[in-house]
């Protein structure tokens, strides 16, 4: 029995943060977990940003409702479906990920929290579990299943390494430098045909 862990942001849709950084020209909202390893730091870095440009919720989800997803991405997820059960397991929060999983076709998502005043202010934020995308693949091995996992930055490579294969995608030269052991694909048909030979394994 095999599920399929995916990353969101940069795998499936453009990063929302970047996309939100373009949109308000603050370069500094750019830092993504490509950059970051830390994720906790990165955050209270971000928060710290939207609250010095009065910036909260809605102007993010106002910039969200634009974004797509990436040329593909629903075909690919389409069909990966049809073979096997999905889960995308991603760093970002319910508050932004619901208008990008109606456009995906309603995927199963596992995500964080936002913590939002009654002003609209985010304030803080609420991870789903301590190392969320590795204790994720941990816990879905501990009632029976192989995980097969994908995504692009460093927030990735704990489920990537502990899974029973496991794929960067359109990840940063230096991830792939520092990871040369993890097959690294740029499209997804190459990426759909690794993980239908890792089923069939």
């Amino acid at each position: 029995m095999v599920i399929t862990c995916l990353d969101l942001e940069g795998v499936l849709v453009p990063e929302i943060w970047i996309a939100f950084a373009e949109a308000t020209g603050i370069p500094e909202l750019k830092r993504t977990t490509r950059d970051e390893p830390d994720y906790d730091s990165l955050m209270k870095f971000r928060i710290n940003i939207l609250k010095k440009h009065g910036l909260g919720l809605k102007e993010i989800q106002d910039v969200i409702s634009t974004i797509e997803p990436m040329e593909g991405a629903k075909e690919f997820l389409d069909e990966l479906r049809s073979i096997c059960q999905v889960i995308i397991i991603s760093d970002t929060f319910t508050q932004f990920a619901a208008p990008l999983m109606k456009k995906l076709g309603m995927p199963t998502i596992f995500c964080n929290e936002l913590v939002v005043s009654d002003s609209g202010e985010v304030v803080d934020f609420k991870m789903r579990c301590d190392k969320s995308k590795y204790t994720t693949v941990k816990a879905l091995q501990s009632i029976g299943y192989d995980t097969i996992a994908s995504g692009d930055s460093y927030n990735d490579l704990g489920m990537i390494l502990e899974s029973k294969a496991g794929f960067l995608f359109r990840s940063p030269d230096r991830i792939k430098a520092d990871y040369p052991e993890i097959p690294a694909f740029e499209s997804y048909d190459e990426l759909l045909d690794a993980i239908k030979k890792a089923i069939a394994e």
